[in-house]
């Protein structure tokens, strides 16, 4: 304990955090729509291998362009996955389907689509993996430039890179949305109470719609960061089953968040310590039980959070129920 790097474990933190902030963010504008879509995990799985294969397929076409394999692999992560939304979307808004099954099938459809196309591509390269270049990978990885070397807090923000300032901004920029802007008051009340902003006038559907696959697009990235994090040492590289869960983590981090996208930042920096607390912390246990605190934790997170009953905690009214108009 003694050798304990609280700069480090910080910055660890922040790194393992990222991809819980986009999963909890892309599921908080969900379900403020009233959609409870559980499929969180399969569409970071869709993302990350989107945002794997464009990269690498334009540096297979001989590009070179640091700029062009980032947007590409930010586009694609976030489209691959929106279309995973898009149909939880046409089965639960128009066909009103159950949105928890739904969204669990999405999960398991998710994660086969990833591991099938991820292996599937690497099959055809000599190597037998799906992997871009460094160059790329430096690209997603490296931090803030021209504060190396300042100390302290320069330091600390030169060590994070622009997938953390995107999700921090996403993160204010949600906050501003929901809590001031009238469209983001809109998608509010077609969450709390669909029948009353249909009479007003708001059109239900395409809010939904619009919430749902939006939102699913940036669960996405997180599934792209998860996949060129290097901090595991095979950044770029497609993995079997990279995304390991977190995409539960994330479902229960919104709850932790109270639907609150500025706390949801909090969240994903204690769930993102948890994760990688046996590289800094010795409790003289095996690494497995280690491996499980995130999980213990989202479980204790989901008993307390049941057990409060403030109005502020509560989810929006119409949660995971379909919208039949011919009740109005």
């Amino acid at each position: 304990m003694g050798d304990f790097n609280l700069a480090g474990f910080l910055t660890a933190a922040v790194l393992a955090g990222v991809p819980l902030l986009f999963g909890t963010l892309g599921e908080i504008l969900t379900e403020k729509s009233g959609n409870l879509n559980l499929g969180v995990e399969g569409m970071m799985f869709m993302g990350a291998v989107g945002g794997l294969a464009g990269p690498y397929f334009y540096e297979q076409a001989g590009g070179t362009s640091q700029i062009v394999a980032v947007l590409l692999g930010l586009a694609l992560a976030f489209l691959c996955a929106a279309f995973g939304a898009f149909l939880y979307s046409v089965l639960t808004i128009t066909l009103r389907a159950n949105q928890n099954v739904t969204g669990l099938a999405l999960t398991i459809f998710g994660t086969g689509f990833a591991n099938f196309f991820g292996e599937a591509i690497g099959s055809t390269n000599a190597s037998n993996y799906m992997s871009v270049g460094k160059p790329t990978v430096d690209a997603f990885n490296n931090g803030i430039m021209g504060l190396k070397g300042a100390g302290g807090v320069g330091d600390f923000f030169a060590s994070m890179n622009f997938m953390v300032v995107l999700g921090l901004l996403l993160a204010g920029f949600l906050a501003w949305f929901l809590g001031r802007s009238r469209k983001g008051l809109n998608l509010r009340s077609v969450g709390e109470s669909p029948a009353t902003a249909d009479a007003a006038g708001i059109n239900v559907t395409a809010y939904k719609y619009l919430a749902t696959v939006l939102g699913g697009g940036i669960c996405g990235l997180g599934g792209l960061y998860i996949v060129m994090n290097a901090s595991s040492g095979v950044g770029g590289t497609w993995v079997h089953n990279c995304v390991g869960g977190r995409g539960w983590i994330a479902v229960a981090l919104v709850i932790f968040a109270t639907w609150s996208p500025t706390r949801a930042i909090l969240g994903s920096l204690v769930f993102g310590a948890l994760s990688i607390m046996r590289l800094y912390i010795n409790l003289g246990i095996p690494a497995q039980i280690y491996s499980i605190f995130p999980y213990i934790a989202t479980v204790i997170v989901l008993i307390a959070v049941s057990m409060r009953r403030k109005r502020e905690n509560q989810p929006p009214n119409s949660l995971g129920l379909a919208y039949f108009r011919e009740e109005r």
